[in-house]
């Protein structure tokens, strides 16, 4: 995605300014958005402006919006409601994290009828005030280290395909015998590329990347990385939650000065099902695939597509019927449900 970039380099906000309002659903999904605000660009899911600086630095609007994407091809049918649901998850996440002192993050504020960074001249265009409720994230800019940071409690996806290969993951050696999605003994760094648009990030050892960005650096990364999904995996227990697998991105925040901060700060989403593998604990059995609240069940649709010939995994996706969007939605809203309250 594209929200790549924003960071608080102040101490953490009152809770007032991580408010999420969830209001009456809009009319219609949030496809696109069309504000007249400068340094529009767009990835699979969020829309990103660029808003006029504060005391804090530069900042920017994040708008997640209904787009879904899959196989790095954008679905042409929007999930209603995903944008709200990612948004209101994420923050979450990051309030918790910075409330435990874990690692300071780019939110500064979620409330997009705020005039001193949304002015009514923004919109001009189709979108209106009401269209962002819900799904609008104001955060500091920032340099984005480009590395993924991806950290692995059980074993699935590139993973598991790496280790029936070789015995190891991103050059980490993994004990002989491991099954799919058992549980690691404990959690474990596998960085990756971050690729433009419409590429694949591609998994890289923990050597390569300090080769890439410094050794500093990602030592740095790789310790607050399995501090936080610690945090979240303990509190996804607790809730009768997995979390198999995350993915972060960290950066230097953007001051007043135009200089950057010497600390890396989380940026980006948190700890949703577009960037995590979630599964019930209830249901949970080593061996196989598990089921999942993530888009594995868009995904398990796709393929049935690609079986049949009816889809190449190519841009343009196809059209998404009824139901599968209903349980796509449903999925997510059910891990907001159970990880924040309903």
């Amino acid at each position: 995605t594209c929200s790549r970039a924003g960071l608080v380099e102040a101490g953490v906000p009152s809770p007032m300014s991580y408010a999420c309002p969830m209001a009456a659903p809009t009319p219609r999904p949030v496809v696109a958005t069309d504000l007249a605000l400068p340094g529009k660009r767009s990835g699979k899911v969020r829309d990103v402006y660029d808003l006029p600086p504060d005391g804090g630095g530069p900042r920017l609007l994040i708008v997640a919006t209904d787009r879904i994407s899959a196989f790095d091809v954008v679905m042409p049918t929007p999930i209603d409601g995903k944008g709200r649901l990612l948004t209101e998850l994420s923050t979450f996440w990051l309030r918790l994290i910075e409330q435990r002192g874990v690692c300071k993050t780019h939110l500064i504020s979620t409330d997009p009828s705020d005039a001193s960074a949304l002015p009514e001249s923004a919109f001009r265009g189709s979108t209106t005030r009401a269209d962002l409720v819900g799904r609008s994230t104001i955060a500091r800019k920032a340099r984005v280290i480009p590395i993924e940071c991806v950290v692995r409690g059980y074993l699935e996806g590139s993973g598991w395909k790496e280790y029936q290969q070789t015995g190891r993951v991103c050059g980490v050696s993994l004990p002989p015998g491991l099954r799919q999605c058992d549980r690691l003994p404990q959690p474990i760094f596998t960085p990756a590329t971050k690729e433009e648009f419409g590429k694949h990030d591609e998994n890289i050892t923990f050597e390569k990347a300090c080769a890439l960005v410094g050794a500093p650096i990602m030592e740095k990364l790789r310790a607050l990385s399995i501090a936080i999904y610690s945090l979240a995996a303990e509190h996804a227990s607790r809730h009768g939650i997995l979390l198999a697998d995350t993915k972060f991105e960290f950066g230097f925040p953007i001051g007043a000065d135009g200089r950057e901060g010497t600390k890396p700060i989380l940026v980006d989403e948190a700890l949703t099902p577009d960037s995590s593998r979630f599964w019930p604990a209830d249901r949970y059995t080593p061996g196989g695939p598990q089921p999942s609240f993530d888009k594995q069940f868009l995904r398990e649709y796709l393929e049935t597509l690609v079986a049949k010939g009816a889809w190449g995994k190519q841009a343009p996706g196809p059209d998404l019927p009824p139901e599968v969007v209903a349980r796509t939605v449903d999925k997510y809203r059910r891990a907001r449900d159970l990880l924040v309250g309903a």
